[in-house]
């Protein structure tokens, strides 16, 4: 049985054992790993390094260090992550939210802006393909208070974080999911269709960091040989069930831009803009 513990002795030695994983912050995440597992707040590790911690708290934050040591993403462990600053739950089961996904909320945002003076008080409606967590459904939702949206991914386990996520942000009564195939079995028009899908090539995979390849779910990374599966999907997804004065907003990754422009317009799309990330990278495109 482990012996009490000061807080600092555990930080210290919790920071050495991730930083030699080779996990950016070390001493950051120790910090947030003791939060969770003792409900010590970081304040007061940092005001009272010399109290002490049961053993029963120590051996919890034990396993957790042994966890992140292992890679598994902090965000896994913990059972959240912020997006937009909203706090999501994520899993397994789903895509990390990730701020360059932020891009997306603030094109699409800008867009609807710059077609209505009154856009916060309009009745749009939006559909978010591999919706996965929910949370660019829900930070739109979120700024726009009289839309509707319809989530669609194909992993049930995804859609039931995202449904599960509405209710924790007081939005189920404007969001829904469902799991599907895109576009399929889908009647209604929509006037914002969006999506972060599947980009990543199939052979790329195991080079992601290992936060990355190892525990977020295939489905939600692997894009074909090319990367580019899923857009070819959603050029045929978007022009059907997109209202005729609506629009489409796709995340992308690094140097895709040309490829989903020439995909959506030989599908009818025309191109209305591309977006960059805040590391200047082309990272949101945009069609009518």
């Amino acid at each position: 049985m482990r012996q009490e513990t000061d807080i600092a002795s555990l930080l210290r030695s919790a920071t050495e054992r991730l930083s030699h994983a080779g996990i950016e912050g070390a001493a950051r995440e120790a910090r947030l790993l003791l939060e969770h597992a003792a409900g010590i707040p970081v304040a007061t590790q940092i005001a009272f390094g010399e109290r002490l911690v049961g053993a029963s708290d120590a051996e919890g934050f034990e396993r957790v260090v042994q966890r992140r040591a292992a890679r598994e993403p902090l965000s896994h462990i913990v059972g959240r992550r912020e997006f937009w600053s909203l706090d999501f739950s994520v899993n397994g089961e789903t895509l990390d939210p990730r701020a360059d996904s932020e891009t997306l909320i603030e094109a699409v945002l800008r867009q609807l802006s710059a077609s209505d003076v009154d856009y916060r008080r309009k009745p749009w409606s939006l559909i978010d393909f591999g919706t996965g967590t929910g949370c660019l459904l829900l930070a739109l939702l979120s700024e726009l208070p009289m839309a509707h949206g319809l989530g669609i991914d194909i992993n049930p386990g995804a859609i039931a974080v995202a449904a599960s996520n509405a209710v924790r942000l007081g939005l189920a009564a404007r969001a829904s999911f469902q799991c599907g195939n895109w576009d399929r079995g889908i009647d209604a028009r929509y006037d914002v269709v969006l999506s972060n899908p599947p980009y990543i090539p199939t052979a790329d995979i195991e080079t992601l960091q290992p936060e990355v390849a190892r525990y977020e779910p295939r489905l939600a990374l692997d894009g074909g040989a090319d990367g580019l599966d899923a857009y070819r999907a959603l050029a045929l997804a978007a022009v059907r069930v997109k209202a005729s004065s609506g629009f489409a907003a796709f995340e992308i990754g690094i140097g895709q831009a040309n490829d989903v422009r020439h995909i959506m317009a030989s599908a009818g799309l025309r191109h209305m803009a591309t977006e960059s990330d805040l590391q200047g990278h082309e990272r949101i495109v945009m069609f009518r």
